[in-house]
């Protein structure tokens, strides 16, 4: 059994509490057009070029493994369950001395699902704390997989309105929020993470909507993520345009009131995912 990694990050102290090893799948079914890590959203292995890098040195003929200035990198490595456990295995000291562990995001996770599952349950046997990161967007029975050996589901939440998800993302809001509730019955421990995005998810509708929710299934925590700019570069990088390239970022004032609002009706908020 193998899946394509884009990424393993190491030392983050987001996603999950403690300082974590976050495993990046590779593919996304959504087309989110503020998405920061656009590798991650295609299902093959992908070149992306960091020109000011390249040396013109014509060594490489476009093979990043020949490239001698590292200007081109491969995104996209297909790894077995033994080689990811391998590479995470390396920080068991930072999970027992922080509370941390290990966190499965993308891409969407969903979609590799019985790797994902059996990596999981591999973590867990070894007592190491896990999360996943998940659109929600998927067949429930691959996410009940998942939930089956994941101490925390970082659930996101973005556009609530039926109609406006599927134009913006692609997605039926209706598979997100039914997989929400059978978590919920199921009695994970979910918290959901609301991208703040100008435009797309910040009006006050969406925000009560997704509060209103949060609130009948009894969640305590939202974690707010602000929009920012630092994946612009990725996109040229991987020879594509940006929609949002001149999008600004919201103002500390603006998702501090977003922040406010949530307090008062009682939720714990996390600004930047904890």
């Amino acid at each position: 059994m193998r899946a394509l990694i884009f990424n393993i990050q190491r030392y983050s102290i987001h996603d999950g509490g403690g300082i974590r090893t976050i495993v990046f799948f590779k593919g996304c079914p959504l087309h989110c057009p503020w998405c920061a890590n656009p590798e991650s959203q295609s299902f093959e292995s992908e070149i992306m070029k960091l020109k000011s890098q390249c040396i013109h040195c014509n060594v490489c003929a476009g093979n990043a493994a020949e490239c001698p200035s590292g200007a081109l990198a491969e995104q996209g490595k297909w790894m077995s369950v033994d080689e990811v456990l391998a590479e995470v295995l390396k920080d068991s000291v930072f999970f027992n001395t922080s509370g941390g562990g290990v966190t499965l995001s993308g891409g969407e996770v969903l979609s590799q699902a019985d790797f994902a599952a059996e990596l999981l349950r591999q973590l867990k046997e070894l007592g190491i704390h896990t999360a996943i990161e998940t659109s929600g967007f998927g067949r429930w029975e691959a996410l009940e997989g998942l939930a089956e050996y994941a101490d925390v589901i970082l659930y996101d939440l973005k556009i609530m309105d039926p109609e406006q998800s599927k134009k913006t993302l692609g997605a039926d809001s209706e598979i997100i929020l039914k997989n929400l509730a059978k978590l919920v019955d199921k009695g994970c421990r979910v918290i959901p993470r609301v991208p703040l995005i100008p435009g797309f998810t910040m009006d006050e509708k969406n925000i009560t909507t997704i509060s209103d929710l949060a609130q009948r299934y009894g969640l305590k925590e939202i974690h707010l993520l602000p929009f920012h700019q630092y994946g612009s570069s990725k996109y040229e990088s991987l020879g594509r345009d940006y929609a949002l390239k001149d999008l600004a970022v919201p103002t500390d004032e603006e998702v501090n009131a977003i922040k406010s609002k949530l307090e008062a009706r009682g939720f714990m908020v996390v600004i930047g995912g904890g």
